[in-house]
C-alpha cells in the first residue's frame, strides 16, 4: 500500500480533516506573502 493510499483512505474516514488541511495550507501560503513583502526593501 502506497503513501497515497494511506492518505486517500484517512481522509476518506475523517472528511472533516480535509478542511481542516485546506485552511492550515491557505493560512501558511498567506503567512508567507505577506512575510516576503514586508521584509522586501530597495535601498538604504
Amino acid at each position: 500500500m502506497s503513501d497515497t493510499d494511506t492518505m486517500t483512505n484517512y481522509l476518506a474516514q475523517h472528511p472533516r480533516m480535509i478542511g481542516a488541511l485546506f485552511t492550515l495550507f491557505v493560512l501558511l501560503s498567506q503567512a508567507g506573502t505577506a512575510a516576503a513583502s514586508s521584509a522586501s526593501q530597495v535601498g538604504p
